[in-house]
């Protein structure tokens, strides 16, 4: 088995919608970090990018990932519960969360390609 054949092919409209939505995170991220805008609008914003790239993808016929779609909504649901000032740290649930996603994924793609 090639190298070639190991990586998913992706197509170019996907790559693209990736690349904004890496490009906007990090935008992002910087704006809010420089304006001191805290935990619960930077999870906001992030979630909510995630979740716009998810719906370009399935408006463009690309294909939704429902991982990003899970991250989405759990950075949305911390910025809310951040701005409720609620007295749960959702920091090591997203991580053991992105954890298992990734995994499964794996374990997945594996099983599907012998």
């Amino acid at each position: 088995m090639t190298h070639a054949e190991l990586i998913p092919q992706t197509s170019g409209t996907a790559r693209r919608l990736d690349a904004v939505g890496w490009g906007l995170f990090f935008i992002w991220v910087g704006v809010a970090l420089i304006a001191h805008l805290g935990w619960g609008a930077g999870l906001l914003g992030v979630g909510g990018i995630a979740l716009a790239v998810q719906v370009a993808r399935g408006y463009l016929s690309v294909g939704a990932e429902p991982f990003w779609i899970a991250v989405g909504v759990l950075c949305v649901v911390g910025g809310v519960a951040e701005f409720l000032a609620l007295e749960f740290n959702l920091l090591p649930i997203l991580l053991i969360l992105a954890g298992v996603g990734l995994v499964i994924s794996a374990v997945r793609r594996n099983a599907s390609h012998p």
